[in-house]
């Protein structure tokens, strides 16, 4: 079990406050640190860009404990530490025959993690990843463990809980049969056309994700196809929206193919194989989701402030999800867009853009997500989540002495030690 202090977020623009970083390497390690920490909160993989896994305690990574992937009988779900990397699960999942049915664009990111902050990938018709819980395992304030499950009154609000209501040490997520996909590119479209269409162009594929600028044009537009059982591929466009069909690239150690090549579920769905580091961290992020009726007119509010967002842009990527019932979930309600700005390493000229830029955003309801930059406050937060009251309460009865509070979770959801 290593422990070190002084540790940094992906980006290097985040320095935790806690006192010290444990790596432990079974449960019951995580167990006894548990039980005898007065503040502990778990770390994830260090994707966030805010303070949403710190804590003046102890944090946990458990990206160490083993993965311990059970399939179950019914090959309906499948179990495994909450540590575990999709990138790394996901080619064992294959290999037993099946599949998730989506991944983020990072296949770095640890499955706990990112079911804590509702983090999500894309497709108008598919959930979000933490839609996927069948079941958490979480080690309450006296290290012991239980299940919450499908189907318990709990579970909605457990699903994304920001690491306020325990460690959770193992998730079960629903699969179904392997699939294989392919990626092609189409574009430039110009803006007008694309703000006008929206939903006609994220309903190309199973999932689509598409790339701005602010400028004249969407650049890019990706679409992800899944090829039926049974046959070799596909047929696809060869324009959408009277952007033609691009060459694209093949997999080159950076990105996953984008040339319309047939390949697994895993090697398609994210944007990065697992060996890539994108942008070398080199970036801060913010993202926010507004309902899809209202993508013309977000995405046109934005832009108007294009002059002040270009300059500190690598770029803005556009993709979709389903609705849900989640508590704390972005995506609640109904299907959203959702605007990921990927910004360069200019974490001061962004904190001061923000506060203008949700302004844009807010008469159309934009939710940040929870591990990504934003200006807005408990006040802001609250309006936008009818069941964060709920969500408190949860808190407060599984975590009565407060064990794993935090700044952030007293800040932005208004708990009270």
């Amino acid at each position: 079990m290593r422990s070190t202090t002084s540790e940094l977020n992906w980006s290097g623009t985040v320095t935790y406050t806690a006192e010290r970083v444990v790596r432990p390497t079974s449960l019951d390690d995580v167990a006894e640190l548990v039980a005898r920490s007065p503040s502990i909160h778990g770390l994830g993989t260090r994707h966030s860009f805010n303070d949403v896994a710190d804590t003046p305690g102890v944090l946990l990574d458990l990206t160490a404990v083993p993965t311990d992937l059970v399939v179950a009988a019914d090959r309906r779900t499948a179990t495994m530490g909450a540590g575990t990397r999709y990138g790394l699960v996901a080619p064992e999942l294959d290999a037993a025959g099946v599949a998730l049915h989506n991944e983020g664009s990072l296949p770095h990111i640890s499955l706990g993690g990112a079911i804590a902050t509702g983090t999500h990938g894309s497709g108008t018709t598919l959930g979000s990843l933490s839609t996927a819980v069948a079941a958490l395992d979480v080690m309450g304030p006296d290290g012991a463990t239980t299940t919450i499950r499908r189907g318990d009154a709990d579970l909605p609000g457990a699903a994304i809980h920001l690491g306020l209501l325990g460690i959770v040490t193992r998730v079960t997520v629903d699969v179904q049969p392997a699939y294989r996909m392919r990626q092609d590119l189409y574009g430039p479209i110009p803006w007008d056309t694309f703000t006008a269409s929206a939903a006609e162009v994220f309903a190309a594929g199973y999932s689509v994700c598409a790339y701005t600028l602010f400028g004249d044009t969407v650049s890019e537009v990706l679409v992800k196809s899944r090829v039926p059982d049974g046959a070799d591929d596909v047929d696809v466009p060869t324009g959408l929206l009277g952007a033609p069909r691009l060459p694209g690239s093949p997999g080159d150690g950076h990105h996953t193919a984008r040339d319309g090549s047939v390949g697994p579920w895993w090697d398609r769905l994210p944007h990065f194989p697992i060996e890539a580091v994108p942008s070398v961290g080199s970036e801060v992020q913010s993202e926010h989701f507004v309902p899809l009726r209202h993508a013309a007119g977000a995405l046109d509010a934005l832009r108007g402030l294009a002059d002040r967002i270009q300059p500190h842009l690598h770029v803005c990527e556009l993709r979709t999800m389903a609705a849900d019932d989640l508590w704390l979930s972005p995506t609640q309600g109904e299907d959203v867009l959702c605007i990921a700005f990927t910004w360069k390493k200019h974490p001061d000229e962004v904190a001061a853009l923000l506060p203008d830029l949700e302004a844009r955003i807010a008469p159309f309801g934009g939710r940040p997500h929870w591990g990504k930059m934003s200006s807005l406050d408990g006040s802001a937060v609250a309006e936008l989540y009818p069941r964060l009251g709920a969500f408190r309460d949860l808190v407060a009865r599984r975590d009565s002495s407060g064990k794993f509070r935090s700044a952030f979770g007293e800040r932005v959801l208004g708990l009270v030690r």
